[in-house]
């Protein structure tokens, strides 16, 4: 039986506390009954130490538990599993706490990046490839374009104009359950670049919420006047109304002239357009 990770958290903090003093008394709550549970199926008596009330520790149990471990190729104590991946869990020993490692795609992006040829595989427009965020030299991108939807993400086209000022943007997947988290470690050491952050996607109140809290500087979005013609309350339910009231905050505050309150205006009607939806070409609207 593996040490559960509430054991172990709790053994660790008595063991911080027996650097201080020779005896750490702790009533019977939950973890240490498992400790009790465990110690008990691995012939480890407890002796004096235990009554119905309290268990009492001191070096030596914490010894004989370390002993377990160890002959059990199990990570010692004072080791947390807590927020490593599997790969380096296994490096301390054989237990795997799933429950509180890190996630596999945690720093895991999705990128779109120019073709790259290979054997076997039919020639694409772009390559699609999953990088760790650890692993990029920002300082060889331009900007970052965000891209909202996948089916979208899969079929973005930089080559146009209002991402011709930019050497090399770095297209990337907003993310979902699967690399939502790998994104938001982008966008965090992105903002550190003090470079332009485009997002592209829907023209909804939230998709427009989504680009503000990921530090967006500007929106990819068709012309105004085009927009205006083609936007559509079938684009904008009743669902999108929560997201509604910053934004109308953010319109007053704008200066009467900035090139984002004519689409805030837009929104405000209850109108909207899918990013799959849309044609021509894009601009880049400022939202500072």
């Amino acid at each position: 039986m593996n040490l559960p990770s509430r054991a172990r958290n709790g053994l660790n903090g008595v063991a911080r506390e027996l650097l201080r003093q020779p005896t750490v008394e702790k009533p019977r709550r939950q973890w240490v009954d498992d400790v009790v549970v465990w110690c008990r199926q691995h012939d480890i008596d407890l002796a004096t130490r235990i009554n119905s009330k309290a268990l009492r520790f001191d070096t030596a149990l914490l010894a004989q538990i370390n002993d377990v471990l160890d002959s059990a190729r199990l990570a010692p104590l004072g080791c947390s599993l807590s927020g490593l991946t599997s790969s380096a869990q296994a490096k301390e020993g054989m237990e795997e706490d799933k429950a509180t490692r890190e996630s596999p795609r945690a720093w895991r992006i999705l990128l779109s990046l120019p073709p790259q040829p290979t054997p076997g595989l039919a020639s694409e427009p772009r390559c699609s490839r999953d990088v760790d965020v650890r692993h990029l030299t920002l300082g060889a991108f331009g900007a970052l374009v965000q891209v909202e939807n996948l089916d979208s993400f899969y079929t973005f086209n930089p080559n146009i104009s209002a991402l011709s000022g930019y050497a090399q943007p770095l297209i990337a997947y907003r993310g979902d359950s699967h690399y939502g988290g790998g994104f938001a470690h982008l966008a965090e050491v992105w903002r550190k670049t003090r470079r332009p952050h485009l997002y592209a996607g829907d023209f909804d109140a939230k998709g427009v919420t989504l680009a503000l809290d990921s530090g967006a500087t500007h929106l990819l979005l068709p012309d105004m006047a085009w927009l205006s013609q083609y936007a559509t309350p079938l684009h904008q339910p009743a669902g999108q109304l929560p997201y509604q009231r910053r934004l109308r905050q953010l319109h007053v505050s704008l200066p009467p002239q900035h090139p984002l309150r004519p689409y805030l205006t837009l929104l405000e009607k209850q109108r909207g357009l899918k990013q799959q939806w849309f044609e021509g070409e894009l601009v880049a609207v400022g939202v500072g």
